[in-house]
């Protein structure tokens, strides 16, 4: 089972605070207070970037779909002309 990156840092930071036990000062334990903070507001912005990307994909998605729609639609009524070219050409051979 995976941890997530938000969950791992408390206890990260707990588990270190335990390991250093009475040999860290309170300087240090402020120090990592400090860094584990930073890693919460690097994690926080990296989710944020996460979500501003799947939004980005899927308008990007949802405009290749109407596009390639788009692209139906002209082959389609290129298909249609011609078919009525051929039938007036043809038309035009039995007079």
């Amino acid at each position: 089972m995976r941890m997530s990156v938000g969950k791992a840092l408390p206890v990260v930071a707990v588990a270190a605070t335990l390991a250093l036990g009475a040999c860290a000062s309170q300087g240090d334990v402020d120090e990592l207070r400090k860094d584990v903070n930073g890693l919460k507001s690097d994690v926080a912005k990296l989710q944020a970037d996460v979500t501003a990307a799947k939004t980005e994909s899927a308008r990007a998605a949802q405009q290749a779909s109407a596009a390639a729609q788009q692209a139906q639609n002209a082959a389609a009524a290129a298909n249609a002309a011609a078919e009525r070219a051929d039938r007036m050409f043809q038309k035009g051979l039995r007079k």
